[in-house]
């Protein structure tokens, strides 16, 4: 059975898990009410999706 011969270094273990991290969404505007929606998403503020009102709020 494989077995390592040296221990590795805090420094080698964090270099193998440097690409762990979380990434921040893209965010867009909505060109509506513009405010931050993520792509291909209804705009949970208007309820307009590509031009189109998708879901009732009570603004519109």
């Amino acid at each position: 059975m494989a077995v390592p011969k040296k221990k590795k270094s805090k420094s080698k273990r964090d270099m193998r898990r440097s690409h762990h991290h979380i990434k921040m969404p893209n965010l867009s505007l909505c060109p509506q009410c513009h405010e931050p929606v993520l792509p291909h998403h209804v705009c949970p503020q208007c309820g307009v999706y590509r031009g189109k009102d998708i879901v009732k709020t009570e603004e519109s």
